[in-house]
């Protein structure tokens, strides 16, 4: 993980002085408030980077989502479809056992007369 060293925004010590001021103790000396905005804006920055990632990894998420959405669409798209020369060899394939069962239809009848 970086250790990023730059200052935080103006907005920033902005909201994190106030939020210091606003829960300030009575007795409390100004270096005391002042660490605690530091703390406060440190907290911002890491809540910042949080969402930052999370909103990274939402995105990346949903391209990769998209991506295979788009793949598996193109597959079906790109599926060769049966031809009639598919067709015709599946018939062939029972073309022995119609003739088996004929033959004994045949052998069957031939006896039994």
């Amino acid at each position: 993980m970086k250790n990023d060293k730059t200052a935080p925004s103006v907005e920033t010590q902005q909201e994190a002085m106030r939020i210091a001021k606003a829960t300030q103790k009575p007795g409390q000396t100004k270096e005391q408030t002042k660490l605690i905005a530091q703390g406060i804006e440190k907290g911002i920055a890491q809540y910042k980077k949080q969402q930052k990632e999370r909103k990274r990894q939402a995105d990346k998420a949903l391209k990769k989502q998209k991506r295979a959405k788009q793949q598996t669409h193109q597959e079906a798209v790109n599926e060769p479809q049966p031809t009639s020369v598919e067709k015709s060899k599946s018939r062939q394939d029972m073309l022995p056992w119609a003739l088996l069962v004929v033959s004994w239809i045949g052998f069957i009848s031939y006896v039994a007369i």
